[in-house]
């Protein structure tokens, strides 16, 4: 049996509607606020705020990534804010411990990964809804991240590591050049392999996709897997950037993340989603963020905004469904 023949009709149907035009909207969006916000204020455009919009953008943006695995599988991970924050705590306390800069980092991705094998343990094995397993490893991986530390930041004392968040590479910010370090894999491994139709396929009916031979438990671990190591590497970037290990990091990450890839075009009801597109809903986000900052409109608003984009969009997504 083809890999094609395994995926669902549906799942054809719904992956072919996001091609080369949503990303080409999605795109035309980034650069209209650009061009707004530059009419708007004399400082967006200038070389320091681009880096710096790149350097906001590009965390949520490897967050939202490992989000929209889980998504596509009709899931979700509400723990990666969580994860990143700490992860934070793991990087500094193993290279407090004397561990070489890229041991530390490996054990801190393994660490990502168990996590997000525990939830897959909690989906398959226990039967609890991803909501749920990832809504209570959010709350208590700030909570063993406080009791490791004592409520106290660890500082790291590595200027190699704590350096990198700053450097440029041919003139572009280093945890841009992060984003597609992860995003080029994850593209050929979202479209271009089985285990990547298997998400689409387990999204869109996995009792078909059971009766078609895919082992559906693999690809929830699989799924929660990558999401749990991207948070993790997302803590090690994070934790470059501050220069501490601190559990309350990321706070609220998570919601950002889910914002991003539902920007981007992830469907909530699974089945539905690319890698492009949550990239570019990140620095979506982070223009508008960053560009509120600048016309000095109130924090609060922000968040505001970026609720009112996540109910549209959902519900341009439910009547997309319901036409088809």
């Amino acid at each position: 049996m083809t890999t094609t023949e395994i995926i669902s009709k549906e799942a054809v149907k719904t992956r072919r509607s996001y091609g080369f035009l949503f990303a080409l909207s999605l795109l035309l969006i980034l650069v209209l606020l650009c061009l707004v916000l530059t009419v708007a204020t004399r400082t967006f455009m200038t070389p320091l705020n681009i880096s710096n919009l790149l350097r906001q953008g590009s965390m949520i943006a490897i967050l939202a990534l490992g989000e929209t695995f889980t998504i596509i599988t009709a899931g979700i991970d509400l723990s990666v804010g969580a994860i990143a924050g700490f992860s934070t705590v793991i990087v500094a306390m193993s290279i407090q411990a004397g561990l070489p800069v890229w041991l530390a980092i490996i054990v801190t991705l393994i660490v990502g990964l168990a996590i997000g094998l525990f939830h897959g343990f909690g989906i398959n094995r226990m039967g609890l809804p991803p909501f749920i397993i990832t809504l209570a490893t959010l709350t208590s991986l700030r909570g063993i991240g406080l009791l490791m530390t004592q409520g106290a930041p660890i500082n790291i004392v590595s200027p190699g590591f704590t350096s990198f968040a700053v450097k440029d590479f041919l003139g572009i910010p280093s945890l841009f050049w992060m984003v597609i370090l992860v995003g080029v894999p994850s593209y050929i491994f979202l479209s271009h392999t089985r285990w990547g139709r298997y998400l689409f396929a387990v999204g869109s009916n996995p009792e078909a996709a059971r009766l078609s031979g895919v082992r559906i438990h693999g690809i929830i671990y699989m799924a929660y897997a990558l999401s749990g190591i991207f948070a993790a590497f997302v803590g090690v970037l994070l934790a470059t950037r501050i220069g501490i290990g601190n559990a309350t990091q990321a706070e609220g990450w998570e919601l950002q993340a889910i914002a991003a890839s539902v920007i981007g075009g992830t469907s909530l009801f699974g089945a539905v989603g690319s890698v492009h597109g949550p990239l570019i809903g990140a620095f979506i986000l982070a223009t508008i963020n960053n560009g509120a900052n600048l016309l000095n409109v109130n924090s609060y608003w922000q968040q505001v905004i970026t609720g009112g984009l996540i109910i549209i969009i959902v519900f341009l997504d439910q009547i997309r469904r319901r036409a088809r």
